[in-house]
């Protein structure tokens, strides 16, 4: 988990780049980049902390990722704060939540 909290961290803080046109993209896509990611690092975060309250594990998220959108206004790379990608983390650390309840209740049987 903290080599994909800091492969995260440098993601998401490094200099912009110019998007290249694929065929996969579609407008929208760094929100759903940023769920995903999101969504990975709190299931890891839950994994690895099973006893961890809800209201702690997303006060985590929320700190990180608001951390993350400040230094990405200040650090002037290219990047910018944006409010729709904050929520994009937070949904994913919210479905990693029911991700990790049905696992759980899963594999519990």
């Amino acid at each position: 988990m903290p080599i994909y909290w800091a492969f995260l961290t440098y993601m998401l803080l490094r200099p912009g780049v110019e998007n290249k046109e694929y065929p996969f993209m579609f407008p929208g896509i760094d929100k759903v980049l940023h769920l995903s990611i999101f969504g990975f690092l709190g299931f890891c975060i839950l994994v690895a902390f099973p006893n961890l309250k809800k209201s702690t594990y997303l006060l985590i998220g929320l700190a990180y990722a608001l951390i993350t959108e400040i230094f990405q206004e200040i650090m002037d790379y290219g990047r910018s704060l944006e409010i729709l990608d904050l929520f994009a983390d937070m949904l994913g650390f919210s479905i990693a939540i029911l991700v990790y309840n049905r696992l759980s209740q899963y594999f519990s049987k």
